[in-house]
């Protein structure tokens, strides 16, 4: 009789799937189908809004957070939420939108380029140039000057409305350090001007410009655009920089601390149903062991969740080191 080796303790208990590897690095060519994305890399609707019917996970918040979210919305000012990568600073943005229906999310990205004014809007004079000098000669009529000219993410969500939009101003503390004053100047006027538009004739002065929304646009009256509802603005940071203390008074701020094994399992559930977390206690130890060692985020607890669910096996040494490691640079 063969003497068949025994498995392995580990693939024992967490057998992999092999339909799982769908690049196998042997040179074959195979028409593997592609796997379904996980739900927040997923690019077919639109996230964060339920204007298409999409899909949004729950967003899992403690009731004093709620409190603070809240208050922001009463008082009309800007929320500005801090806290350690992968905490859900981004998402709040879109789970506002969800649960109050105020359509698709602005989101302004700041970098070190960025500027209010191209937040505001952009004007392409150039274009506009070339356009008239393909006009035939003796044609009188101009391009129009709506064509030319875009709102930005936070110029669109000034627009006159019947009900707010929400903008979000992610990672405003990469921005240049004028910029938290400039946007304050804005956010406290709910107003700004388009000079390219307040110049023109009084018989034009009405004009249909395109806005941060695809295929949109919006009348600009004068050359001004002014909110008839002040935005519901979420600005994150992530502590890389103070900021001005006549911004932070304007600002109604929220911390989200590090989430604990209970809110983990919440947002395990939220995100990948009851059926991913009961084979997911190892790893939410796993990830709780390696975040009190070095800064982790909840995203990358998913991530392995998410590939476990798959059929993936995650062993410490293996791939869980990989899908967790530490994100400080001496992780």
């Amino acid at each position: 009789m063969t003497h068949q080796p025994e498995a392995d303790a580990s693939t024992t208990a967490n057998p992999e799937n092999a339909d799982w590897q769908i690049f196998r690095g042997d040179g074959h060519r195979r028409d593997t189908p592609v796997p379904e994305a996980p739900p927040w890399r997923s690019f077919a609707g639109t996230r964060g809004s339920d204007a298409r019917g999409a899909e949004v996970p729950r967003y899992v918040i403690g009731r004093a957070e709620t409190d603070v979210v809240n208050a922001a919305l009463h008082l009309r000012r800007p929320l500005l939420v801090t806290g350690h990568p992968g905490t859900g600073k981004s998402s709040l943005a879109a789970a506002i939108a969800h649960e109050l229906g105020l359509g698709p999310v602005l989101r302004w990205s700041v970098n070190s380029r960025s500027t209010l004014q191209g937040a505001l809007y952009r004007y392409d004079a150039i274009g506009r140039l070339q356009e008239s000098n393909l006009l035939e000669d003796g044609e009188k009529t101009q391009p129009d000057i709506g064509t030319f000219l875009r709102l930005g993410p936070v110029g669109t969500a000034l627009v006159p409305a019947s009900r707010p939009r929400v903008l979000l101003v992610d990672e405003l503390d990469k921005g240049d350090v004028d910029l938290p004053n400039d946007l304050l100047t804005v956010f406290e006027e709910g107003s700004f001007e388009i000079p390219e538009l307040s110049r023109l004739p009084e018989e034009q002065a009405d004009v249909d410009v395109l806005t941060a929304d695809p295929h949109q646009r919006a009348r600009v009256v004068r050359g001004m655009v002014q909110c008839s509802e002040f935005p519901v603005v979420v600005i994150t940071s992530n502590g890389e920089r103070d900021f001005p203390p006549a911004f932070r008074r304007r600002c109604v701020p929220l911390h989200l601390d590090d989430p604990d094994e209970a809110r983990l399992r919440e947002i395990i559930t939220g995100h990948l149903g009851p059926e991913a977390l009961a084979d997911a206690g190892d790893l939410v130890q796993a990830f709780l062991a390696q975040r009190a060692m070095g800064e982790l985020a909840t995203d990358q607890l998913l991530n392995a969740v998410f590939l476990r669910h798959g059929g993936a096996r995650l062993e410490a040494g293996g791939l869980l080191n990989t899908v967790l490691h530490r994100l400080n640079a001496d992780g």
